[in-house]
């Protein structure tokens, strides 16, 4: 039995980090393509109508940035409940000097930094366009 508890475990870290990795990677992207969009909008001609699409992309970067900052956050968590259990069932079954339990700070450090991009990226997707105008 405890094999299949620990192989769930385990499932459920692939898994979680491929939700994080969705969650990165589309905030990233959004905000470097709304960033060159809005880049591209702010030095037209026509400002009442730019100005119109610069704050519906920056209401979507918005979105987008906190639902990915509020995922991480919750993937951060899982990952702890996660490891946290699994170091359990190791020390439970004498094994536990097989992993370093330093790795779970390492894991909260990825996703500050993980955080910080998606935050830092967001940010200049909004302001750089409002700079050019």
């Amino acid at each position: 039995m405890i094999e299949h508890v620990h192989q769930h475990i385990v499932e459920e870290l692939r898994i979680n980090t491929r939700t994080d990795t969705v969650f990165v990677i589309t905030a990233l992207l959004l905000n470097l393509v709304t960033l060159g969009v809005n880049a591209a909008v702010a030095s037209g001609a026509d400002r009442n109508s730019t100005t119109i699409v610069m704050f519906l992309f920056v209401a979507m970067i918005v979105v987008v940035n906190l639902v990915a900052e509020i995922g991480l956050i919750k993937g951060r968590q899982t990952r702890t409940k996660l490891l946290r259990g699994l170091i359990k069932m190791y020390e439970d079954n004498g094994v536990a000097a097989y992993y370093d339990v330093s790795l779970l700070e390492a894991y909260k450090v990825r996703y500050n930094l993980f955080m910080l991009t998606v935050l830092v990226t967001g940010i200049l997707a909004i302001t750089i366009p409002f700079v050019i105008r």
